[in-house]
């Protein structure tokens, strides 16, 4: 099993690029390639993701926790890992992390090839894996505090009776608006309660 491959970036390709290392170069699915240069000496996390009919491929990923979180999302039923690479193109990891612990299917459904019900599949199954890793201390690349203070956001809002849709919402808002994880939480929570207020 290769667990990382460190060498020169000969090729980029839309979705991949050709990592020589020694006489070997090794053909890697990324998640955006744009942000990879030609002659670029790099260290890349690897995932070998076996087809039944295609046989092996290799995804490349410069964090560990892209590697960890694409493993969760292809453990997803129907989720394959081209929808997994979009995810991450699309996400960060700490954003994506976020989504699932706040139950934010606006934010799944906006990366391409997620509906809303693909979106709700994979919050119902990755939910309690995510709390379970970063109780664990696994690294996700999450914020874990500002995680933390989203879902406690979460649990007022649906106290005051605010629906998904209102909460969802919100919380788009406030990760536009106000992203920072030092924010504390009184602050974060006068900002939510003012943006619904507009809506009524």
């Amino acid at each position: 099993m290769i667990n990382h491959i460190s060498g020169t970036i000969t090729a980029i390709t839309q979705d991949s690029i050709i990592l020589t290392s020694g006489p070997i170069g090794f053909s890697l699915y990324v998640a955006n390639s744009a942000f990879f240069k030609i002659n670029q000496k790099i260290t890349i996390q690897v995932y070998m993701y076996w087809h039944q009919e295609n046989g092996p491929s290799f995804f490349g990923f410069t964090k560990p926790a892209e590697r960890h979180l694409f493993v969760l999302i292809i453990s997803c039923s129907g989720i394959g890992p081209r929808i997994a690479l979009s995810i991450l193109s699309h996400m960060s990891p700490s954003e994506f992390v976020e989504a699932i612990q706040t139950a934010n299917e606006r934010a799944l459904s906006a990366v391409n090839g997620i509906g809303t019900k693909k979106a709700e599949h994979i919050i119902v199954q990755l939910k309690h894996k995510i709390s379970q890793l970063i109780e664990e201390g696994v690294d996700l690349g999450a914020q874990g505090e500002s995680v933390q203070q989203r879902n406690q956001l979460v649990d007022v809002l649906k106290s005051l009776n605010y629906s998904r849709s209102e909460i969802n919402n919100t919380l788009t808002h406030l990760n536009e608006q106000y992203n920072d994880p030092t924010l504390p939480f009184d602050k974060l929570m006068r900002h939510a309660l003012a943006f619904l207020a507009k809506k009524l």
